[in-house]
């Protein structure tokens, strides 16, 4: 490919000569009052370079506009770039109308706003959607489709499908899929194998040709530089004027011109930020799916909360629908999403430590949580989410909506965060418990670089007895007791020996665990993705308490609420429209 991704990256200079010193972090409750000397200036100021960051930059640049981008990793792409690529744009398509799909903007917005459809726990996927902010998501699909095409992005050639979607509508299916193409992967160091490139979904298919575009168009990007205040005239009123970054200890004050956009992507990697939505989600909920790559620290939020913003559509990230927390995909390592896996090559793989045992089969290991007891049916899924043809039949707003969807909780995930009644309000460590002949089974390799045993999220003994008492870690509030876990394995050995779990209903468990050495793997609920921030109306224009627009602040993706959907649909689309209507602001 022409464009080398090793030099698409710009160093973030020192700046030091205009530089004031160290400061506070994020995070307080009054506005900071705004410098009398700029350290840079530019038109439109986007924070954040993600999925939604980068369509935000180039639709703003593009418009004549200059653009400073800043963002908070020494390196860009946001979580969209760990993601699948998986990109449910819909509304009439040119990849919709190629294979015959009839959609209309119209069709979106009423699929993404039915109050009917619901999940098996009667979980509501899209009646608690902003109806102005869906509007806006629904007009403008087409057109960031087009964008994203125009931009560099290749989607795989097939007909768009309802693979990895996620509360985007019933009707007809919209999934496209980011081809990875010629670049390089950042989960492995290196590109895909050239026989898979056209055909494999990856964020790094859409964000690394959109970051070749941004750079193309003019956009300067400052890596480093997280942000940490965002300036207003006055506290609590008058337009935003810039913001301030922390570039190594240093605050760099940069002024905007017309506009700020917020696309710092969320708050799942916040933990006092994440339970105010769930108190459940302490501190062992540590690894976030995107990370190590990308923080979402809530920064964005709660720069903007300081000058007067609005939170919205909370119950959009309380909902019991989707991947916001999923099930471990992965046992032995911190970071375990199941659809996300670091490999030693990978530039952060330093941070992530390990790659992680991939489980295949359920069967070959129980679950047990802190103090070594069973808590669930290991096989049972995580919630499910709305998608094409999930509802069957399917009627616009029809209350047999609510009858074609059987009642079926998958109660897997609210049983790991339960806890094990000791007043806390986190779940605790959740342990995969196995033998070595579940490890040949699987053909898992129980050393690193796979587990990490380093900083206790895998541990290894002769005995079931020496495994409880091996594990030691930070998250492990209360020692596990080894005639716990003797206990429970012996139980669910009768179980295999029965052919039927009295407990929990596993189906025909049907491996003992008997066979040393025994293993315990970190396997603990993953936070996913953050589906609640700030207000915004439908031009993605941030709102204060009182309803009223915040002028020249802009948010969008998930750094802005009131849309239960995940992923990267909403995230380009909304750069897109944060981006097309901060160009249009009257310069300062």
């Amino acid at each position: 490919m022409a464009i080398n991704r090793r030099n698409l990256i710009l160093a973030a200079g020192s700046l030091a000569a205009n530089a004031a010193p160290v400061f506070t972090a994020p995070g307080r409750t009054q506005a900071a009052e705004p410098p009398t000397r700029w350290t840079l200036e530019a038109d439109v100021v986007v924070v954040g370079s993600g999925a939604s960051g980068f369509p935000a930059s180039i639709v703003a640049r593009e418009a004549g506009n200059s653009v400073i981008l800043v963002e908070a990793q020494p390196h860009t792409g946001g979580h969209g770039i760990c993601s699948g690529g998986n990109v449910p744009l819909g509304g009439g398509t040119r990849r919709q109308r190629q294979y015959g799909i009839e959609d209309s903007p119209d069709l979106v917005f009423r699929d993404l706003t039915d109050w009917s459809v619901v999940e098996g726990n009667g979980s509501a996927d899209y009646r608690y959607n902003d109806r102005e902010i869906i509007r806006a998501f629904a007009d403008n699909n087409v057109a960031t489709f087009d964008f994203l095409e125009a931009h560099g992005v290749v989607f795989v050639d097939e007909a768009p499908n309802p693979q990895g979607g996620e509360s985007v509508g019933n009707s007809v299916p919209r999934e496209n899929h980011a081809a990875v193409m010629d670049w390089p992967m950042v989960q492995t160091g290196r590109p895909a194998d050239p026989a898979v490139r056209s055909k494999l979904s990856s964020g790094n298919g859409l964000i690394l040709p959109l970051e070749a575009a941004a750079h193309k168009a003019g956009v300067q990007v400052l890596t480093g530089h997280r942000m940490t205040e965002v300036y207003r005239r006055e506290s609590r009123s008058g337009p935003v004027l810039g913001i301030a970054v922390d570039n190594q200890g240093r605050r760099i004050d940069i002024r905007s011109r017309r506009a700020v956009i917020i696309a710092t992507g969320g708050s799942s990697g916040n933990v006092d930020f994440r339970r105010m939505f769930d108190p459940r989600l302490t501190e062992e909920y540590c690894g976030i799916a995107g990370m190590p790559w990308s923080d979402q620290d809530a920064s964005g939020e709660m720069a903007a909360m300081a000058i007067g913003a609005s939170l919205w559509g909370a119950c959009n990230y309380t909902g019991e629908f989707g991947f916001k927390i999923t099930k471990a995909g992965a046992i032995g390592a911190q970071y375990i999403y199941s659809n996300l896996r670091w490999e030693p090559g990978s530039p952060v793989f330093h941070l992530a430590r390990a790659i992680g045992l991939r489980v295949r089969d359920w069967q070959n290991l129980i679950l047990v949580n802190m103090l070594g007891r069973r808590f669930y049916d290991e096989t049972a899924p995580q919630y499910s989410a709305n998608n094409y043809d999930v509802v069957q039949p399917y009627t616009y707003a029809s209350w047999r909506n609510l009858n074609a969807v059987p009642y079926k909780p998958r109660a897997f995930i609210d049983a790991a965060l339960q806890g094990i009644g000791d007043g806390h309000n986190g779940g605790g460590p959740i342990w995969a418990i196995f033998d070595s002949a579940a490890a040949a089974r699987e053909q898992w390799t129980p050393r690193p670089p796979y587990v990490d045993y380093d900083q206790g999220f895998f541990f290894s003994a002769n005995s079931l007895a020496d495994l409880a008492r091996s594990i030691r870690m930070e998250y492990q509030r209360l020692p596990m007791q080894p005639e716990t876990l003797e206990a429970t394995v012996r139980r669910y050995n009768g179980f295999v020996d029965a052919g039927a779990d009295a407990d929990f209903d596993k189906p025909s468990p049907r491996y003992k665990i008997a066979k040393p050495p025994f293993y315990a793997a970190w396997a603990t609920p993953v936070v996913h993705d953050t589906r609640a921030g700030l207000r915004i109306n439908g031009k993605a224009q941030v709102i204060d308490m009182h309803g009223a627009i915040i002028p020249r602040l802009y948010a969008c993706g998930e750094a802005a609420g009131g849309f239960s959907q995940h992923g990267l649909a909403r995230a380009t689309c909304q750069g897109f429209i944060a981006g097309t209507h901060a160009a249009r602001e009257t310069q300062a």
